[in-house]
């Protein structure tokens, strides 16, 4: 039979089981939840900043980036030169070259002139050997004395005879022998003049002369070779001279550059020898005929002032120039690089940016020069115009600026 502990004995089991509890709210309480979980907050931590990254690209991703730059306008009352075509050429003569060769066949005696020198109109340039010429020159003067006497011999014969035959002492056909003798003598003189002249000719021909103002440009045979005229081309050619009064330079242009060129257009010439040189020039010619396997058309510029460093066949640079005036006298000058421009059905237009969005703007072309187009109306100066890849622009959207480009 069970005895029922004391109440003493209660009192003390008690006592003993509340001193080995452990408070576990008393444990934890000063440990942080993300103490007590470090690993899982890193996690969430990692996925917002990953989140909001993604966010960020989107939203960038969704506002295109543009590159600008601004219109300026320049100073009214002063018109502005630019270049609108390039091309490179060559130095010419209004004359082409001069090719003076020999007209009759002879060994080449001496030279009167050398490269380089200037000569006047009728200046003596190439003596050949005249013997032959001059004993030509003898034998026709001699067969012209010869008929020269006859004539006087047998015209003297034909006054006797018209004064016999008047007194009935000689025949009709003794007169008419006479007469015929006395003419035959006159047409004998007249085509030995003939060869006197002609031989006299050829002998003027064995002096190369200038036929006008110039310089030498080049000897093509030395003294003592034979000069025949004819046979191949410049196969007879002695001298090669040019007019270096009047310099022109010579340039092909594509069909498709025509429209940027015209008479009187001014212009100007760089030497490649001389890069820090340039020449005023002006448009003078425009051939009449369109290379059609080159699809160019040939160009003149004449040189109005030149010096002695502009030579003939030197390689130059040719800048055909044109003049932007403003649309009113005294109003401001605008020009813009060609980038800004666009065109679609309803015309010429620009994007401009305002306060972020992009908004399209009508605008109306002028001169081109170069890589700048003057615009004449819709910009007043100061806009941000949008250059480059503009497909993704749309009215009114918004954009983000790159860095702005200096307006050149």
């Amino acid at each position: 039979m069970s005895t029922a502990p004391s109440p003493e004995r209660n009192e003390r089991l008690r006592g003993d089981l509340t001193s080995l509890r452990i408070e576990r709210s008393e444990a934890m309480a000063g440990a942080s939840p993300r103490r007590r979980h470090p690993v899982l907050w890193s996690v969430v931590a990692l996925m917002l900043l990953a989140g909001l990254g993604i966010g960020l690209r989107l939203r960038a991703g969704s506002v295109p980036e543009v590159q600008v730059v601004r219109a300026v306008a320049e100073a009214g009352g002063t018109p502005v030169r630019g270049t609108v075509l390039s091309g490179s050429g060559y130095v010419v003569t209004g004359e082409k070259y001069i090719s003076i060769g020999v007209r009759v066949p002879g060994r080449i005696e001496r030279y009167f002139v050398e490269e380089g020198q200037a000569v006047h109109a009728g200046d003596p340039l190439v003596a050949l050997d005249d013997r032959d010429y001059r004993a030509a020159v003898e034998q026709a003067e001699a067969s012209l004395h010869t008929a020269d006497a006859n004539l006087v011999l047998h015209e003297s014969d034909l006054r006797r005879a018209q004064a016999l035959h008047e007194r009935k002492i000689i025949s009709d056909q003794e007169l008419d022998q006479t007469v015929n003798r006395a003419a035959v003598d006159r047409a004998t003189v007249a085509q030995l003049k003939a060869q006197l002249a002609q031989a006299k000719v050829q002998l003027d021909y064995t002096q190369l002369r200038a036929p006008r103002d110039g310089v030498i440009l080049a000897k093509q045979k030395e003294v003592g070779e034979i000069a025949v005229p004819g046979g191949f081309e410049g196969a007879g050619d002695l001298i090669r001279m040019a007019n270096l009064e009047d310099m022109r330079a010579e340039v092909d242009i594509n069909e498709s550059d025509l429209h940027r060129i015209t008479m009187g257009q001014d212009a100007e010439v760089v030497p490649d020898a001389y890069p820090d040189a340039t020449y005023a020039a002006r448009v003078v010619k425009l051939y009449p005929q369109v290379n059609r396997q080159k699809g160019t058309l040939k160009v003149e510029v004449q040189i109005p002032k030149h010096d002695d460093k502009l030579l003939p066949d030197m390689s130059v640079r040719i800048n055909f120039l044109a003049e932007a005036r403003p649309a009113a006298p005294g109003s401001p000058l605008l020009l813009v690089p060609r980038a800004v421009l666009r065109q679609d059905d309803r015309g010429t237009y620009v994007w401009t940016i305002v306060d972020g969005h992009a908004r399209r703007l009508a605008v109306t072309s002028g001169t081109e020069l170069g890589d700048r187009v003057q615009v004449t109306q819709g910009l007043q100066g100061g806009e941000m115009l949008v250059t480059g890849d503009a497909t993704r622009l749309s009215e009114g959207a918004a954009v983000r600026l790159a860095p702005e480009t200096p307006h050149s």
